[in-house]
């Protein structure tokens, strides 16, 4: 992954109400979840959702589907660990991690 794409990532997180969202669809799992789904469980406006959710589609976290008459937005596990990779990949100076290090430095 690009420095670019990380930083877009990163900065889409950047908001308390986008990382509440994410959060909630990495929980859910591959199931995913409506936009109506996800409304009820944050307590947030149709509008302001909607308005997140494209930034978090945009940034390439979060995929959406059509199915039928809904939208289902899942976490994109590839994406998520591309950026985690980025973030840890010279971790321990590159040396492979001690599990005390590991704690130290990488979690």
């Amino acid at each position: 992954m690009d420095e670019n794409s990380v930083i877009t990532a990163l900065a889409a997180l950047a908001h308390p109400l986008r990382l509440q969202v994410f959060r909630a669809l990495v929980v859910v799992g591959e199931t995913g979840l409506t936009p109506g789904a996800i409304q009820q469980a944050l307590d947030v406006p149709g509008a302001t959702l909607s308005f997140h959710l494209k930034e978090l589609v945009g940034a390439g976290l979060v995929t959406q589907e059509r199915a039928s008459r809904n939208l289902i937005y899942r976490a994109n596990y590839p994406a998520m660990n591309a950026v985690l990779g980025y973030l840890t990949e010279n971790c321990c100076q590159g040396q492979a991690c001690e599990p005390a290090a590991k704690a130290a430095c990488c979690n």
